[in-house]
């Protein structure tokens, strides 16, 4: 069988040694977004369980500066100790702005697009230099704790107030990277966490200098419910080739996929497709070259069957699982300590076979397809294994069916894992 040699192969040194970047082997990378700082310990024992590595959350500076240059981190400081104590490890979001240093101005909601009240984002001297200060104080009150400071959330959106503007978010970011780097210069700093791909935003940010302050650019690759988690890949090259002509000489930078969802509205996608996307968005970010994949959302946030922010979740909101949540355990639990080595190369461009190995040598396939499901098959070589086994990516386990030297595999929208034992693929 011939072998494609995957993008990852080639991106693999652009992960920094200095940054607690994770290595691109499963769980490391898989992450999910929360929406609470205190208390719900029951959800994080099932984010735990689930596989989850990582958590994204709000980091709220109007909260923790109560008042002017007094900061309170406890209620943070409560959250990290519970991430901890289960092995997870955190993304905390630098936003959003403060009444004490900024005015009230009409803005759209992000969420709704209705105009509401609100503080104006940073975007004058002594409010950009405050903001930069409790950042820059926030991480080296936690230096040693393994966070990663994401510089605001979607300034490209109405999270920026009064409307988007690139410039004062560089502006903002630059001065942000350039404190924390000087208050505790063993920090991970990563940004800008765009929402999309906005090209012309995104060159203003990244030829401002910001990347020598940086170590990983975030994205959400957010996409029309009928463009599955693959799509992605031209945009990544894209963005990587930007990045490379803007960091500085000899620097490198990964791209990290920071939030990213499908919701399960009536408009949206189906259970059954938010579950094999939820595990196809961790394998083809990884494929190419994408350590760091934070799922949108934890929980379902409301009950509206026709909300679109009702229902990204893997769980509904009494914590019961929808298929999402089984996909990501199944996926965690059966490539854990496993990175992609390659894909196969098969008739179909819409067919996914990735070759996984560990570090003991041993190899698994995570197999899928982009259409409808079908039967494909590749030539085998057992050496004295007399049965393959598989798993579906809700946890049912089979035994693949053998022919005149092929393995035969039923392709479907949801990945399977196949354990090859001494089995080697032709």
């Amino acid at each position: 069988m011939r072998l494609i040699t995957c993008v990852l192969m080639c991106v693999l040194p652009l992960l920094s040694s200095g940054a607690e970047i994770p290595e691109p082997i499963l769980p490391a990378g898989v992450g999910v977004n929360i929406h609470f700082v205190t208390g719900q310990e029951k959800d994080l024992d099932m984010i735990a369980a689930a596989g989850f590595k990582f958590v994204r959350m709000d980091f709220h500076w109007a909260t923790i500066e109560s008042r002017k240059g007094e900061y309170d981190w406890s209620s943070y400081e409560e959250l990290l100790a519970n991430l901890e104590k289960r092995g997870l490890r955190t993304i905390f979001i630098l936003d959003y702005s403060h009444p004490l240093y900024e005015e009230t101005v009409t803005s759209p909601n992000p969420l709704s697009g209705e105009a509401h009240k609100t503080t104006a984002s940073p975007r004058h001297p002594d409010s950009i230099a405050a903001f930069a200060r409790w950042a820059a104080a926030s991480a080296k009150h936690f230096q040693g704790r393994h966070v990663l400071w994401e510089i605001w959330n979607e300034p490209n959106g109405n999270f920026w107030s009064p409307k988007p503007d690139a410039q004062q978010y560089t502006t903002l970011a630059l001065a942000t990277a350039k404190a924390i780097r000087e208050a505790e210069p063993r920090a991970t700093i990563i940004g800008p966490a765009s929402s999309g791909f906005p090209w012309e935003f995104l060159e203003t940010f990244l030829k401002s200098g910001v990347l020598e302050y940086l170590d990983a650019v975030s994205v959400h690759p957010y996409r029309d419910p009928r463009k599955p988690p693959e799509t992605a890949a031209a945009d990544y090259q894209k963005l990587r080739t930007m990045i490379e002509r803007y960091a500085p000489h000899s620097k490198t930078m990964p791209i990290l996929s920071g939030e990213w969802g499908y919701s399960t509205h009536k408009r949206g996608v189906s259970l059954e497709n938010q579950a094999a996307f939820a595990a196809r968005q961790q394998l083809s970010n990884l494929l190419n070259g994408v350590p760091l994949s934070i799922w949108y959302d934890w929980k379902n946030d409301g009950p509206d069957p026709n909300e679109n922010e009702h229902n990204f979740g893997t769980v509904l909101p009494d914590l019961t699982p929808k298929p999402a949540y089984v996909a990501i355990q199944a996926l965690t639990h059966e490539l854990s300590g496993y990175r992609i080595a390659r894909r196969l190369a098969l008739p179909s461009d819409k067919d996914y076979v990735l070759l996984c190995t560990n570090k003991a040598g041993a190899r698994k396939l995570a197999v899928w397809t982009l259409g409808e499901p079908h039967s494909t098959s590749l030539e085998i070589k057992l050496k004295g294994e007399k049965q393959l086994t598989a798993v579906s990516g809700s946890g049912e386990r089979s035994v693949p069916k053998l022919d005149s030297g092929r393995l035969l595999l039923e392709l479907t929208s949801a990945p399977q894992y196949v354990t090859l034992g001494k089995a080697v693929l032709k």
